[in-house]
């Protein structure tokens, strides 16, 4: 049996506010000082703490007694209108008509119009084995785009293992470009190893370099000696990884119909991601180390590489949503004890 309890701002205090408590799972509400409202879901293994009406963004999450969000300098989410601006999140939904740093040449902000979108709705959905948070926000430009999306998380019973979703229907009545990355932020845990079911052929440096890096020399010789190496499997060497360290990879159904992507992070934990790749034929491994914020994202599972929009164009890799149709991309993430 399933019940649904709608989520509505009213509703929400400055103080931690108990919507549901039970032997598995506990929900409760509240208000960052921000004035950015807050869901926290908890089960027996750890929490996520969720902006309902902030792109449905992952804010925090903390399983098995591990702190799973990259390194940065938010201590609470802020009011914002794109990502850039908020940028201390586990994970936020990129897209959906744009993804990826803009060139000088692009007209759309970092990672799109999504990552913040002011949801229209959100509400809680709980059974004896989940509990999900869901959300609607449709997005409508005159003489422009016209789409609803619905993300959710789910969280399940006894595990620490979560579900993030999101489904895209075009409304309009001409087609729509797609782009989307589910962008998951995992923090830098120093040694870890990173393994895959795809070929290390298949994961390539990024060779290009977004206006919002600044290389050092340092960096650039490091850079150029990985062109012709190994991807990066363990996490060492932080001290180069400053400014960031991108690798792409393409046409992942090729290789592989489910993605598996593995993380060991300590003598006692691994990391997993696991998508589709009739979904998600991209992804990316994302690595930054520095005094400010840290990150060792193995995997960001996307429809294309996050380039921006007229790359993607001349690279043929942008989806084309016809009239009502609807796409759904689901990625599983996990903690696991080995």
């Amino acid at each position: 049996m399933m019940f649904t309890i709608p989520l509505h701002k009213d509703n929400f205090k400055k103080e931690k506010t108990n919507v549901i408590k039970s032997n598995d799972f506990e929900i409760n509400t509240f208000i960052y000082n921000s004035g950015v409202h807050a869901v926290e879901m908890k089960s027996s293994q750890g929490h996520l703490v969720i902006l309902p009406f902030m792109g449905q963004m992952i804010w925090d999450a903390e399983f098995l007694g591990v702190d799973l969000c990259m390194k940065n300098a938010f201590n609470e989410p802020k009011v914002a209108n794109q990502i850039v601006n908020t940028y201390g999140c586990y994970s936020f939904h990129a897209g959906l008509l744009r993804m990826g740093c803009p060139t000088p040449q692009d007209d759309h902000v970092l990672h799109g119009e999504f990552p913040c979108a002011s949801m229209d709705y959100a509400w809680l959905m709980v059974d004896e084995n989940s509990i999900t948070l869901a959300g609607s926000y449709e997005y409508i430009m005159g003489f422009g785009d016209h789409y609803i999306a619905t993300p959710t998380v789910v969280l399940q019973k006894d595990v620490g293992i979560f579900d993030i979703t999101m489904t895209v229907k075009n409304l309009a009545t001409t087609t729509m470009p797609l782009q989307y990355m589910c962008h998951t932020n995992a923090a830098f845990f120093e040694g870890a190893v990173m393994t895959q079911n795809i070929p290390d052929s298949a994961i390539k440096l990024r060779e290009s370099v977004p206006a919002h890096v600044h290389p050092t020399k340092q960096w650039s010789v490091y850079n150029d000696s990985l062109k012709n190496s190994a991807p990066i499997s363990v996490l060492e060497n932080k001290e180069m990884y400053n400014p960031e360290i991108v690798y792409c990879m393409d046409d992942l159904s090729t290789h592989v119909d489910i993605a598996k992507f593995e993380m060991i992070i300590s003598d006692h934990h691994k990391l997993t991601t696991e998508f589709n790749t009739a979904e998600f034929n991209s992804a990316t491994r994302w690595i930054l180390f520095n005094g400010d914020q840290s990150v060792g994202a193995n995997v960001l599972p996307a429809t294309c590489r996050p380039e921006g929009f007229i790359s993607a164009t001349e690279k043929g890799t942008v989806i084309y949503l016809e009239p009502n149709e609807v796409r759904t991309f689901k990625v599983t993430k996990a903690i696991v004890k080995i």
